[in-house]
């Protein structure tokens, strides 16, 4: 079996969620939307995010906004992504207990492109271009990490003696928008920055990957999207998303799918993407799952927000601390799909 032995994460410097607040509050007025605003940003659940971006880029305490008030050119922003996104992932990777010497290297990203790669940039800067293999997974956005992870089980399953190095790494606040309307600004209060990085092998204590867990809900395709525009990455999110969640996580067939045939509330750990809360409370909802089920995800939620791909592997982190023997990854994005996997609690040696 493939095991996650070892997972770390990190963050940048910059805490931006008090001053997105005031800014946020700041563009919308006296008016009934600004009233709105703060009363769902209270709910959220969030009371950190982080941005690899300066003070002076996010002078949100100011009124100024991101850029400086500024939208710059797509391009510029991937000049940022370039030079930053590489120093978060290294971070992330440092922070693990035992890096070892890695055969191969899956990596997921969803807010940048750059050539070379990420993948590249991050195994010449530890010293592995000449002996390791590289996966690249992009824009496949919240769920690319049960993708990446998946990727590395089949790996190990396929090459007994492999250590996989799977690296998330999301820089969300590169693509704010200077909008003055109510939803965009509530979408952007989710989304901030984050990277993690995890060893599969086959050998070792750890989370061991079970079978995936893949779907897609009927006429869904416009309630997430993820398009390239000018000044950045645009997302629409509708709000019809956790209802549509709840009404399929509810479907005694779909729960078959996820659990394997055992009871939701009787699975010990759940490490779900923490979206928003909305998103939480409409899986909690679904599965019908005690009040606590979700608690290493709401904890993601509060202390960093939506990092996209990177949100559930912080879960993940938590989730290996109390050695559960049962669990399920679940998470959501573009298409609307949910993507997943079963794992459980496996000792060092154990078939």
């Amino acid at each position: 079996m493939a095991t996650i032995t070892g997972l770390a994460t990190a963050v940048p410097h910059l805490d931006f969620e008090q001053d997105y607040r005031r800014w946020a509050l700041a563009r919308l007025g006296d008016s009934r939307e600004a009233k709105l605003y703060d009363r769902m940003a209270a709910r959220s659940g969030i009371e950190h995010r982080w941005s690899v971006l300066t003070e002076d880029d996010a002078r949100l305490d100011q009124g100024v906004g991101f850029y400086g008030g500024a939208s710059p050119s797509t391009s510029a922003r991937m000049e940022i992504y370039a030079r930053e996104a590489p120093e978060l992932a290294l971070k992330a990777i440092a922070a693990l207990p035992d890096l070892g010497e890695p055969t191969h290297i899956v990596v997921a990203s969803c807010t940048g492109f750059v050539a070379p790669g990420i993948d590249q940039i991050i195994a010449r800067r530890l010293g592995l271009t000449d002996q390791v293999e590289r996966v690249l997974i992009g824009f496949m956005g919240c769920y690319a990490a049960v993708t990446a992870l998946r990727t590395a089980r089949h790996i190990v399953r396929s090459q007994p003696e492999a250590r996989v190095l799977v690296v998330t790494v999301e820089l969300s606040s590169l693509h704010h928008q200077e909008e003055m309307d109510l939803e965009p600004l509530l979408m952007g209060a989710q989304f901030g920055d984050g990277a993690a990085a995890a060893i599969v092998t086959r050998d070792g204590a750890g989370l061991g990957l079970g079978e995936g867990i893949s779907a897609a809900l009927e006429d869904s395709e416009e309630l997430i999207t993820w398009r390239i525009g000018d000044t950045g990455f645009h997302m629409r999110l509708s709000g019809e998303v956790p209802g549509r969640i709840a009404a399929a996580l509810a479907n005694p067939e779909v729960q078959e799918r996820i659990t394997g045939g055992a009871v939701p509330h009787e699975i010990e750990g759940w490490a779900v993407h923490a979206g928003g809360r909305s998103i939480l409370d409409a899986v909690e909802k679904g599965l019908h799952l005690p009040a606590t089920a979700l608690d290493e995800s709401r904890e993601v939620l509060r202390m960093c927000g939506n990092m996209s791909s990177s949100t559930l592997m912080f879960a993940l982190g938590k989730i290996m601390r109390r050695r559960p023997v049962s669990g399920v990854a679940l998470a959501f994005g573009p298409g609307l799909a949910m993507e997943g996997f079963r794992f459980g609690w496996r000792d060092a040696g154990s078939a």
